[in-house]
């Protein structure tokens, strides 16, 4: 399973926000650095209100959603590419992920200890990202070195690599992430520098954590709040990123209520959803995952599956005899099942039709299998 890590400097709300995305208390948070030690790992439910709707159309007796994996990883300080704090036990947790959380401090609180003293969320993001790239040019420089030996000697994959990592090196050094690099590369380049594991080629989500009570301005208008906008301008025009508004400490608030009860409250402080709930969304969407729906009276379900899968290659999801027997799929798409009311009647109005072994599922779909073993 994919996994999406979350990191930042110490005291930014890194632990509270895993506890909200796994709704436990699995990762311990306290106000101080390094309270996390060992990488918390948590199965995450992703947000999907397509479930019950097509369980209230099915008379489904249970909703089955899909799981993301998050991991929690200890703060990240200044000097951790050369092994400050535990650096390079923490850069190593980051290169096992798939994607990261980098959340960042943006909200005023003199009770809550900022390890540089004071709040710029801007000089908290470029720490983090220059301590990855810091790491990719060690990593890098090494490789030279040992790839330079082997292209001398006519080696054709060690020149592809000296002649790539010859220009990347320089790109680096600017301070630039690794992935704002791909873009200067065609195909064979860009899988050869995925083969790298990079920190900096990693594709990254920014979390802006914010207090309580600024939630529902940001949210509505992120412009509006001056560290908020800070970030999604920086991240959109540095790192091709995406900014996401949560408030951590009221997540963690929500965990031993119920959904409904956690609704009113987010209600009252004038938000429809949680910024949660769209930072799992979006994350999920960042690793490259969609999802297919199953409904009938015993279950509706989500289905997970990389984005471009084909119907023999979605079905073996569900089980591999399905893949294996694959003979076509009845497939409609969940905004037509919803518009026509049911399945009988998506068959009447045409929206409902088979699909055979060359079918790029979508997400939304509503698949029912037909397979022969």
């Amino acid at each position: 399973m994919l996994q999406a890590g979350i990191v930042g400097l110490p005291n930014v709300g890194k632990s509270t926000l895993f506890n909200a995305v796994t709704r436990t208390r699995k990762a311990q948070a306290a106000n101080y650095p390094f309270c996390t030690i060992d990488p918390n790992v948590g199965m995450v439910t992703v947000p999907d209100p397509r479930l019950q709707v097509l369980s209230n159309i099915s008379g489904s007796e249970k909703i089955i959603p899909t799981l993301i994996e998050f991991v929690d990883i200890a703060g990240l300080v200044k000097g951790a590419s050369e092994g400050a704090g535990l650096g390079n036990q923490f850069l190593a947790n980051i290169r096992e992920v798939d994607a990261i959380v980098q959340v960042v401090r943006c909200f005023d609180n003199d009770d809550i200890i900022h390890e540089l003293g004071s709040v710029d969320p801007l000089r908290d993001i470029e720490i983090i990202n220059s301590e990855l790239i810091l790491a990719d040019i060690a990593t890098m420089d090494k490789r030279l070195s040992s790839r330079e030996r082997k292209a001398r000697s006519g080696d054709k994959e060690a020149k592809a690599e000296v002649a790539l990592i010859t220009k990347l090196l320089p790109h680096l050094n600017e301070g630039l992430p690794a992935i704002t690099f791909e873009e200067k590369l065609d195909d064979d380049e860009r899988k050869l520098l995925r083969s790298f594991q990079l920190l900096s080629d990693k594709k990254s989500i920014f979390a802006c954590n914010v207090n309580e009570d600024e939630l529902a301005a940001a949210i509505n208008d992120p412009d509006s709040h001056p560290y908020v906008s800070q970030v999604r301008k920086y991240v959109a025009e540095h790192h091709n990123a995406e900014a996401i508004v949560i408030s951590a400490r009221i997540e963690e608030e929500l965990i031993d209520v119920s959904e409904e009860e956690a609704a009113e409250f987010l209600e009252s402080l004038g938000v429809q959803d949680s910024g949660v709930s769209d930072l799992i969304r979006a994350v999920y969407h960042l690793l490259g995952l969609r999802t297919y729906l199953t409904t009938g009276v015993k279950e509706t379900r989500a289905w997970t599956i990389p984005d471009g899968a084909k119907a023999p290659q979605a079905a073996s999801v569900i089980h591999t005899d399905f893949e294996r027997g694959f003979i076509a799929a009845e497939v409609v798409h969940y905004d037509d099942l919803v518009a026509c009311g049911s399945k009988a009647g998506a068959r009447e109005h045409g929206k409902l039709r088979i699909e055979g072994k060359e079918y790029i599922v979508k997400d939304g779909d509503v698949i029912e299998f037909r397979f022969n073993v």
